[in-house]
Parts: structure tokens; sequence; C-alpha cells
């Protein structure tokens, strides 16, 4: 039998700033979901069901931003997008622009399980969910008052939002937005070739190697808060966003069209089986030459049971547990 092993996280980039209360909340939810795959996994279960199941379960909680929750587009909608992968005969699936299924992963899955393709999006997506009997909900379920808050923040700084999650406190939340927004614009940041004030990559996933040794992972996201509508990060692509095989599972979160350009996930494996290099070196070999100067975090698992992380900016919400006992949480280096 092999050692099972878990990994999740709640996004990269986390704001240093962020109230201590915030940051305890962050960590609690992450505890819950991470003893949730924890439960399945001793009791027997398969790689791929722990994936959907955590996943789900940060999906339902608006702490971090995926399902309810979700950040907002410039319209003030929410589109999500999802991707899941089972490492066992590298099956995948995966959908975007989905504005009304309660749990985007879900409906990832059943793309892999029930449809012919493997990608889904926008209304051929909600279409799908319906014909699949998923549970649909109007999109302001995912809608959070904070969230409508930041969009207005966001829209009024003309820039994409870092961090959403700061809770809104008039002039001082005004200040403090203006002020992150000031700093990364001295320091330079681009995405895409293209300068921004601030980012939002609080993206959920989540990791799994089972006790027959099969890996599986899953990913989801509401994107970035004042996105233009119909953009596509890299959550549910796969290769860039998530990535299972016989070596590991990999799910990343941060700039996602850096993410996309160096095909992170999948390098994380292609380095293991073509250099040789165990799962945490090979992390930090992705995180460290890939991304050019892209930011970004990932986590993963080997297929022996092994668990790693990385991440190149400031923090990244996490969680990880295997066979042994071990169990971490965490948010900073």
């Amino acid at each position: 039998m092999a050692r099972w092993a878990i990994a999740i996280h709640g996004g990269a980039g986390v704001d240093p700033n962020l109230p201590e209360h915030r940051q305890e909340e962050a960590k609690r939810v992450l505890a819950r979901c991470l003893q949730v795959g924890v439960d399945l996994l001793r009791a027997g279960a398969a790689a791929l069901d722990v994936v959907e199941a955590v996943v789900r379960e940060l999906e339902t909680d608006p702490c971090f931003n995926s399902g309810r929750g979700s950040a907002l587009t410039r319209a003030g909608t929410v589109e999500m997008e999802a991707s899941i992968m089972d490492g066992h005969g590298r099956r995948c699936g995966a959908v975007s622009g989905v504005s009304t299924v309660r749990n985007p992963v879900s409906l990832a899955r059943r793309v892999m399980d029930k449809s012919p393709h493997s990608y889904l999006a926008f209304d051929g997506a909600e279409d799908f969910a319906r014909e699949q009997g998923l549970e649909v909900v109007d999109n302001s379920y995912f809608i959070t008052e904070e969230n409508v808050g930041m969009l207005k923040l966001a829209k009024d700084a003309n820039t994409i939002l870092f961090d959403y999650r700061i809770p809104l406190a008039g002039a001082d939340t005004c200040s403090a937005l203006a002020a992150a927004s000031e700093n990364r614009n001295n320091n330079g940041m681009v995405m895409n070739g293209l300068p921004i004030s601030i980012y939002a990559p609080e993206t959920v996933g989540c990791a799994v190697v089972d006790s027959n040794g099969f890996t599986a992972a899953a990913t989801s996201t509401g994107g970035l808060m004042n996105k233009m509508t119909g953009r596509i990060g890299d959550s549910p692509l796969i290769g860039a966003g998530t990535y299972a095989c016989g070596h590991c599972a990999v799910s990343c979160t941060g700039e996602g069209e850096a993410i996309i350009r160096s095909t992170l996930a999948r390098d994380v494996a292609a380095v293991m089986e073509y250099k040789g290099l165990p799962l945490q070196e090979a992390v930090d070999f992705c995180v460290k030459e890939r991304l050019d100067e892209g930011f970004a975090g990932l986590i993963a698992v080997s297929g022996t049971g092994e668990v790693a992380y990385g991440f190149n900016c400031t923090g990244m919400f996490r969680g990880c547990a295997t066979e042994d006992g071990f169990m971490e949480v965490g948010i900073w280096e």
C-alpha cells in the first residue's frame, strides 16, 4: 500500500497587512477543509473523490475566491472556472465562464466523466450542468456585500484588485488601497507585459495521492477582481493551473498569465520525469526558473506520499497532511 498525502491552498500573494483576525479565519477554514480530506483518505477514498470534496468545501465558504465569495467582473457579476485531473490515465475536465453552478469543480468532474470533451465554457457549460442535474443558483448567491464594496474601490482606483478580503472600513480602506497601489506601481509590477497597480491571485486547490498510489488535483477560482468579462486564467487550463500524473499532482495559484506562459503545473511533473528531481526540488526549480517576472505559488504531492509547496510572493494560504500523522496549516514562509 502507498502512503496517502494531501495538500490544499487558498491562494498565493497575501497582503502583509491582512488583519490578524482574517488570517486566523482563513487558517480555520483551511484546517476544516483539510480535515475533510484527511477523514476521506483514512476511510480509503480515491484521490479523485477527495480533491473534488475538498474543493467543494472551499467553494462553499466565502473566505476564499471561489464559488461563493468569488471576485467580480467589471460588470459586477461572477464568472467562475475550475478544473480537475485524474493522474491515473490522465483524464481531465474543466469549465470556464460559469455563473450559476453552485460548485464549479463538480461540473468539471462531470465534463470529465460524462461528456466526450475535456473543457466546456460559458453557455455550453451552463447547459451541460442543467442536463446533468447539478445544483444551480442565482448569480447573486456568489456575490458578497464585501466584494461589491471592493469592486467599487477597484473601479475608483482604475485597477485590478490585489487582496479583496481586506475588511471595508471607509476612509482607512481607501487609504490602504491607494498606498498598496502606489507601492506596486513603484515596483513596476506587470501582468502579461502590461503595468498594473494591484492584482488578486486568491484561488483554491487540492492535490492528493491516495493509499493506492493514485494522484489527482483540482483547482477553482473566481478570477481577478474587476477583470474583463470573458477573461480566462490558468485555473481551468490543464498543465498550467492543474496537473496530475503518476509522478505527482499539482495545483497552482497566483498571476494566471504567468502560470499559463510557464505551463507551471506540468513543468513540475516534467522536471521530475526528465531531470529525475524529487518533488520539493522540482517545485523549487519551477518556481524559481519558470515564472520569469511573474508571481505565483503551488502545492504538490508525489506518487510516493510526499508533500511540497513553493511561492515567490508574499505568503500563500496552505495546508497539508500525510499518513504518518503530519499536519500543517500556514500562510507565511
